[in-house]
């Protein structure tokens, strides 16, 4: 199975010591990004919950990119907030980036993160078929 799945790190302080990847690529087309924050070179970027997603979310694209897809592949999209009062912000966020593509998405409150500085949380799933699959309709 190890051929069909391709894993990259981002080098983010608890890939190594939780034992997971920042994506992972199936050999279907399908990218799987794990949850990501506005945590950048183990700092906590600046700003509210707009920039933390906008962030959160380039950290993703980020990962996308290594493996040589980009937001016009995402076709899912997951947004864990700590307050009610961040979903227009986060929202917002979530359409500056990906209004055109319009994926499948999800936003949940939840009771907290690691550091209580994040308000928000993103997952990403990403999809490009393979050349097998190609035009296969």
């Amino acid at each position: 199975m190890t051929e069909a799945v391709r894993r990259i790190g981002s080098g983010g302080p608890w890939e190594e010591s939780f034992g997971y990847s920042r994506a992972v690529q199936l050999s279907n087309g399908l990218v799987l990004v794990s949850g990501c924050t506005s945590i950048v070179g183990g700092e906590i970027s600046a700003g509210g919950p707009f920039e933390q997603t906008m962030t959160a979310f380039g950290v993703a694209i980020d990962a996308l990119k290594e493996l040589g897809l980009g937001a016009e592949d995402v076709v899912r999209t997951r947004m864990y907030i700590t307050h009610a009062r961040d979903v227009d912000e986060v929202g917002r966020a979530h359409k500056e980036l990906f209004g055109e593509v319009r994926p499948a998405a999800s936003m949940l409150i939840v009771s907290g993160f690691v550091d209580p500085s994040l308000v928000v949380e993103v997952e990403v799933e990403a999809y490009r078929p393979t050349a097998t699959e190609g035009g296969a309709a």
